[in-house]
């Protein structure tokens, strides 16, 4: 009587494949953890809201240069109160644009589980079709120019920024710095949007790792 021959374990290649996450959870943990503790590091250098509108400090500058001179001293020293005020602006326009804030919600998620925090070892397949890195970043990079540059998305950015910072130069040249003390041991690049370039850059690192 012959015996029946031994059963080989098969690895199910796509299973493994789909058990594994999209994304690189690690890399996309230690990017939440970077932001937050750099938001909070910035926003512990804020100056007092009152500070800012004091109004007994407020005067109208004696010249084209008095203004510019106020507005890099101010800059220096609100610079998280001024970057607040900037997103604040840019915020209350895309709420009042709920399709605008839609796009680019989309395309943010987009640039995170497409491309910045996918694993390295998880190709990306659409309708059939592997897309390489470079292909993804193409693909990617097109439809941010198509998004900011060629619909209304780029125009709101544009003049919501252009409000802000008008609001920023308008606060900082009628403000008087003579009574601002600067901290010379305060980074130069410290501010409430400085955590995004080192955050990305190190959470891209380890995502490709």
């Amino acid at each position: 009587m012959s015996s029946s021959p031994a059963i080989l374990p098969v690895t199910n290649q796509q299973a493994a494949t789909q058990s594994q996450p999209p994304i690189n959870s690690h890399a996309f943990r230690t990017f939440l953890s970077r932001l937050s503790s750099s938001l909070r590091e910035s926003l512990s250098q804020r100056r007092p809201w009152l500070e800012l509108v004091d109004r007994s400090s407020f005067a109208r500058p004696d010249s084209l240069t008095d203004s510019f001179s106020r507005i890099r001293k101010n800059l220096a020293y609100f610079k998280v109160n001024y970057s607040a005020i900037v997103s604040l602006v840019l915020a209350f326009s895309l709420l009042s644009h709920p399709f605008s804030l839609l796009v680019l919600l989309s395309l943010l998620g987009s640039w995170m589980f497409l491309y910045l925090f996918r694993s390295s070892d998880q190709p990306l397949v659409l309708f059939g079709r592997t897309f390489s890195d470079r292909e993804t970043l193409l693909a990617l990079v097109l439809t941010t120019i198509v998004v900011v540059f060629m619909t209304s998305v780029g125009s709101l950015l544009t003049s919501a920024f252009t409000i802000g910072i008008a609001i920023v130069c308008l606060h900082g040249a009628f403000r008087v710095p003579d009574d601002l003390f600067l901290d010379d041991q305060e980074p130069a690049n410290a501010g409430l949007l400085s955590f995004i370039g080192n955050s990305a850059a190190a959470s891209v690192v380890a995502a490709r790792v």
